[in-house]
């Protein structure tokens, strides 16, 4: 019997439809034809706006979308078909071929969504949203995948800078779309939604015109009794969806980088048919972003088209990073391991090996930066640094589920957690380290102290009698020789011995 099980797995594995489908904002890809409606930077012939950086942009784009070498890629910010197909064009001479394509088609408007794909397109339709032209419609295309279909549905709704009912607007005639679809109905919904993630903890208030209702989370219910939806939360019998950034680590959900403020604008967002080893099904823990080094500038900054001086510089791709996901006719598995969690403390986070999930009661935020922090729980307990904690608040008290632990040139740091629930502002002081300061002891690691006086002579710090290494994360900050320092906050950090760190 469990010969002809193993068999009958071989049989589904060989047998089984792969396909990997992206997204990928493209940033105002515009032509070289007057239209009327183009953005002013774009206008032919003004700006250094030629048919000689047009090439350069079409190629550029070409070598990132043949790069990810996606079956099915969703495309936004194309100005209109004409581009659509040079595009084709300008892939074929990178040596890639995507024969098939779909656009949107709203008049008027500077820019587009569309598809390239390599698989046969049955049928293209356009949801529309609104006739007014901020509004963009969305792209809906259908596939056959082994005689079942399968539909893609692709986005970009209205910017950020606008207010949050125009993106609830959006959401709500794409649910109204979906509602509509037959109960078994496998569909993938991607693209750019100008919405985090986890858009409702933290969008701006001067938009929010809704109460706190959120398009991408509420409307789209990525969250479920105001959490963030698991896998193993997917029902028929809801309207749920799964956003795929929950399986990067928090400090790695962001596709757009604005000004240093990273967000996951762009999205694949999937329903419960993806996980119920019918049809077509996501393949576990497959979403990425795509980032080659030639997407970066030195400095760590989006390689997009530059445009300086009002002038085209003929250099540079788009202001976002593509996506990626693979999915399978091979039924869907779920990592059980991810989902076993054990209550725990901080202590066990020291442990060489995370054989599980561990659950922290009531953690506390002592020290914040802006995207970083390091929580405590009990007085006597230890402290560690979480990096990548933009929804932490300095001074809250959390119970948090960590998921994933480094060890980065020897200093222990979360790097995957969620937060469970929040307790509010609780008295952090009694949290701070009152010992005697002996870095002989790595127990002191990722401590906070605060309101330290001494001497900064040589790299080093003196307190009394005693010195210590001290380290300036901000250049700016590091003083001359010989100066008198009050520090507000350092912490005991790490980095080949334990050293006192200066934040702020």
């Amino acid at each position: 019997m469990k010969k002809l099980f193993l068999f009958f797995l071989l049989t589904v594995t060989l047998t089984a439809t792969n396909l990997k489908i992206a997204s990928y904002n493209v940033e105002n890809l515009f032509d070289m034809k007057n239209d009327g409606s183009e953005y002013e930077q774009y206008q032919p012939n003004r700006y250094n706006w030629t048919r000689q950086n047009y090439q350069k942009k079409l190629l550029n784009i070409s070598e990132v979308i043949c790069d990810i070498n996606a079956d099915i890629i969703g495309l936004q910010e194309i100005e209109n078909d004409n581009v659509l197909k040079e595009l084709q064009r300008s892939l074929l001479k990178v040596g890639c071929s995507y024969k098939y394509r779909a656009i949107t088609h709203k008049k008027k408007s500077a820019i587009q969504v569309a598809v390239l794909s390599k698989l046969p397109i049955v049928s293209s339709k356009e949801i529309i949203v609104s006739r007014k032209l901020k509004y963009r419609p969305i792209l809906e295309v259908k596939y056959l995948i082994e005689n079942k279909s399968l539909f893609i549905y692709v986005n970009h709704w209205t910017s950020k800078h606008s207010a949050e009912s125009a993106r609830v607007y959006s959401a709500k005639a794409l649910k109204k779309r979906l509602l509509t679809l037959e109960k078994e109905t496998d569909y993938i919904l991607l693209g750019d939604f100008n919405s985090d993630y986890n858009e409702y903890k933290h969008f701006k208030k001067q938009f929010n015109d809704t109460h706190g209702i959120v398009g991408i989370n509420h409307i789209l219910n990525t969250i479920f009794n105001e959490k963030l939806v698991k896998e193993k939360q997917m029902k028929y019998s809801q309207f749920l969806h799964y956003n795929t950034w929950l399986e990067l680590a928090n400090f790695q959900r962001w596709s757009h980088n604005f000004y240093g403020q990273k967000q996951a604008l762009d999205s694949i967002l999937l329903p419960a048919t993806m996980f119920d080893g019918k049809g077509v099904d996501y393949i576990n823990d497959s979403f990425k972003v795509f980032k080659p080094a030639y997407l970066f500038h030195k400095k760590g900054y989006i390689n997009r088209w530059q445009y300086k001086y009002d002038r085209h510089l003929g250099k540079g791709y788009s202001d976002h990073l593509p996506i990626v996901a693979n999915f399978s006719t091979k039924p869907y598995i779920f990592d059980k391991n991810r989902d076993k969690v054990l209550n725990g403390n901080i202590s066990n986070l020291y442990n060489k090996v995370l054989n599980s999930s561990i659950y922290l009661k009531e953690a506390k935020v002592i020290f914040k930066s802006k995207y970083h922090a390091i929580i405590k729980q009990h007085k006597n307990g230890r402290a560690i640094f979480v990096y990548g904690a933009g929804d932490l608040e300095f001074g809250k008290s959390y119970d948090l589920v960590i998921y994933k632990r480094k060890i980065y040139e020897g200093l222990h740091e979360i790097v995957e957690y969620s937060i469970e629930y929040s307790y509010g502002k609780v008295n952090i002081n009694p949290y701070y380290f009152k010992g005697k300061l002996d870095f002989k002891n790595r127990i002191l690691e990722n401590e906070v102290l605060k309101n330290i006086e001494g001497i900064y002579k040589n790299n080093r710090f003196y307190i009394d009698k005693n010195s210590y290494p001290i380290f300036f994360k901000n250049r700016s900050l590091k003083p001359k020789n010989g100066t008198f320092l009050k520090l507000k906050r350092v912490q005991v950090g790490y980095h080949n011995r334990l050293e006192l760190v200066v934040w702020e």
